[in-house]
């Protein structure tokens, strides 16, 4: 029989008493700023708001709708300045722009990266800027179609509302004026006209055309087409 007063006592660990916010040691960039946390106690009440800050930051960003943004990568000032007004007016409706190689890419070829963002997008709004200024000189069976000179967008703004298109997935497309008049899915009578804008480079200002009644019903018609689209392809099933 052993004896009581041989047994060894088990002392107690002491768990150390952390709080959730001092647990995270390091946040995700949002929007180009790292927040970080401390557990020095003259800076605790600081850091908790930054860290406060920065989890509500990627909670806003979170619970937006991601749609693709088919763009160019090559734009003059006032093209720049027309893209940035355009991102705005997606993330005030509460949708996350995506588009490629900008926001994301992915190790595959580059049709393959433009299926794998369409099939994980909710909406596609494309928007083909002026590019290149031609002319035709010659075809290769009869005369040119027309030998005035016009503009030509991206050969991608041609392919990614395609793939779009082929899923099903609610399109808007936003054209400088006089952008591939004659070509592709951009041609007249091709695409249905409730998702067609021509923004007039020319004579338009960027501010007059997001203000404009055409920007503002077409653009909230296909938002709620977005989210429509959205709520049929998370709903749950139901077996009755």
């Amino acid at each position: 029989m052993s004896n009581p007063k041989n047994k060894v006592k088990t002392q107690p660990i002491a768990m150390k008493k952390l709080s959730p916010v001092s647990m995270v040691t390091e946040l995700p960039p949002v929007r180009g700023n790292l927040r970080t946390s401390s557990s020095s106690p003259t800076k605790a009440i600081h850091n908790e708001k930054d860290t406060t800050s920065a989890i509500d930051a990627c909670v806003d960003r979170a619970f937006r709708i991601p749609i693709f943004l088919s763009t160019t990568n090559t734009v003059n000032d006032l093209q720049e300045q027309f893209l940035t007004r355009l991102i705005r007016e997606i993330e005030d409706a509460l949708l996350f722009p995506r588009t490629l190689p900008v926001s994301e890419q992915y190790p595959e070829n580059i049709l393959t990266n433009i299926r794998r963002l369409v099939f994980s997008s909710y909406g596609l709004l494309a928007i083909n800027f002026r590019r290149f200024f031609v002319q035709i000189l010659e075809s290769n069976v009869g005369e040119p179609p027309t030998t005035t000179p016009f503009w030509e967008g991206s050969t991608f703004s041609q392919i990614e509302p395609a793939m779009a298109f082929q899923f099903g997935i609610p399109i808007l497309l936003v054209r400088e004026k006089g952008t591939d008049v004659s070509n592709g899915i951009w041609a007249g009578g091709i695409t249905p006209l409730n998702i067609f804008v021509d923004w007039d480079s020319d004579n338009q200002s960027v501010d007059d055309f997001f203000n404009s009644v055409q920007w503002r019903e077409v653009f909230a018609y296909w938002a709620a087409e977005v989210r429509g689209n959205y709520l049929l392809r998370t709903e749950p099933l139901f077996n009755n």
